[in-house]
């Protein structure tokens, strides 16, 4: 990718090209200026040069002046009778579908001079570009353009993308190693601030989606492992075996160091995520190691994530590794496994969500607990989880821990009828104890249920008596779905009509 750099003359002297026309100059005065073309096409961000220019006077050079357009851009001293200089020009944003005048003039001791025309055509500005390489130095991608990510691009450590409004991003397709993603490491940020007028799109190359739209003009929405996803690794504190303080992020190859996350900065900031769509993702890298659609590693309180979806994704919709982020309005629509899915003492809150299950999805959510020593909590509260006949309620497993309130579950099959789909469990001897002394709780659980289910038997392991059976659309828990109008392909598609 090409950068729309501001004006960058070098000055060890002049700006120079190939062979030029003279003009205004006394037919005796012996200045000359050679290496200058009379014309030459760049594309938009693009440079000229450097090229080499020659100026000679019989009587002794004095300076040579430089404007653009009429405008003074520079005056060289010069001295003796010779004097050879590079020249080199980076087109600026403004330049872009522009014949640019640039003017040459050399004078001598007795102010005899010669003048040298050079018209620059600059090419129009990109608005599809194609990134092949690692972020490593504060990086704008700008509203109105797509990006088309090449590979697996990371933002590195000391580096921030700042993502405007508006703007498309498309991963390219891809599995295995080759697989397309974009991370933020440890130490890199990402400022991806859409609106709720111009939301920011992460999807496929196969996406003919363009700025300004919400809804895909060619894809649906279960279509999934298109490309990887988006991943945010932080330095915040994780709970993984041995007790180490980092770990390797799941889907992204072990030699790829940038994938590592974990730390001690229980603070840590990555960046701020707004008002982002994440569609069609998920690509395997592996045998059962597939990438989520935002996957969030040890990533820390300071980090903000607010109103992000993701749809149709192969693996889950969002998980938490560790970490302390905080995350409001998030909405996940046709995951492939879980919908929501936490690890290793992932110690935050998610407020205000949404899942809709599709037709592959296994659990609406996924609770694991600590995989070391440290122990954490967290909150999932505000939510409203549909099942469309398919997915489980959730499943806590393996210690989990946390505070789950204000919950509402509607369009579940009867776990009698379907291998005990539909149903929220707890399993295990730990999740279990957790559960008895009331870390692991759950508080104003409502249901809607299939005709003739009981509470018992969708809640097990006592679960029940925090649940509670209300009519459809009778809810008094659950999300509140005007965060997700205007922004989210769920919300324009009428998928939410069933929520309130």
């Amino acid at each position: 990718m090409k950068k729309l750099n501001y004006l960058l003359l070098m000055f060890s002297a002049i700006v120079i090209g190939l062979s030029g026309c003279q003009e205004d100059a006394k037919p005796d005065n012996g200045v000359t200026l050679s290496g200058i073309p009379a014309t030459a096409t760049i594309e938009a961000g693009g440079k000229l040069g450097p090229v080499t220019a020659t100026a000679t006077a019989l009587d002794g050079l004095v300076s040579l002046s430089i404007t653009k357009d009429g405008v003074a851009l520079a005056t060289v001293p010069l001295s003796g009778t010779t004097a050879s200089a590079p020249f080199e020009y980076t087109a600026i944003p403004a330049d872009a579908g522009k014949n640019l005048v640039f003017e040459f003039t050399v004078t001598d001791i007795d102010g005899d001079f010669v003048k040298v025309t050079h018209v620059l055509t600059v090419g129009a500005e990109a608005t599809v570009i194609r990134v092949t390489s690692n972020i490593t130095a504060n990086t704008t991608w700008a509203k109105g353009k797509t990006y088309i990510l090449g590979g697996r691009i990371t933002v590195t450590s000391g580096a921030t993308l700042i993502i405007q409004d508006g703007v498309v991003i498309k991963g390219e397709v891809g599995s295995g190693s080759n697989a397309t993603a974009l991370i933020i490491a440890r130490g890199g940020k990402i400022t991806a601030e859409g609106t709720a007028s111009s939301p920011i799109i992460f999807t496929t190359i196969a996406d003919e989606i363009t700025p300004g739209q919400i809804a895909s003009p060619n894809l649906t929405p279960n279509l999934n492992g298109l490309w990887g996803g988006l991943i945010v690794l932080g330095k915040a504190p994780i709970s993984v075996a041995g007790d180490v303080a980092e770990k390797q992020i799941e889907g992204i190859p072990p030699s790829d160091t940038n994938g590592l996350y974990g730390g001690t900065d229980a603070a840590d900031n990555s960046g701020t995520i707004k008002f982002v769509s994440i569609r069609h993702g998920g690509a395997n890298i592996g045998e059962g190691n597939e990438i989520n659609g935002l996957t969030l590693g040890g990533v820390g309180s300071g980090t903000i994530i607010e109103n992000v979806e993701v749809i149709g994704n192969q693996d889950d919709g969002i998980e938490w590794f560790g970490g302390t982020v905080n995350v409001k309005n998030a909405i996940v629509w046709n995951a492939g496994d879980d919908g929501m899915d936490t690890d290793q003492a992932w110690s935050g809150t998610l407020d205000n969500f949404i899942v809709i299950a599709g037709t592959e999805t296994d659990h609406a959510l996924e609770i694991d607990g600590p995989e070391g020593s440290k122990l954490g909590s967290h909150t999932l509260k505000n939510g409203s989880i549909k099942g469309n006949n398919v997915a489980e309620f959730g499943d806590f497993r393996d210690g989990a821990r946390g505070t789950f309130e204000n919950l509402y579950f509607f369009g579940f099959a009867d776990p009698s009828t379907t291998s005990g789909r539909g149903d929220l469990s707890l399993s295990g001897d730990k999740t279990l104890a957790n559960f008895a002394d009331g870390s692991l709780k759950f508080t104003k659980l409502e249901v809607t249920p299939a005709a003739g289910v009981t509470l018992a038997t969708m809640f097990r392991n006592g679960t029940d008596a925090s649940a509670t059976i209300v009519a459809a659309g009778a809810n008094t828990v659950g999300a509140t779905k005007a965060a997700f109008a205007t922004w989210s392909w769920a919300a324009v598609s009428g998928q939410l009509a069933d929520f309130k």
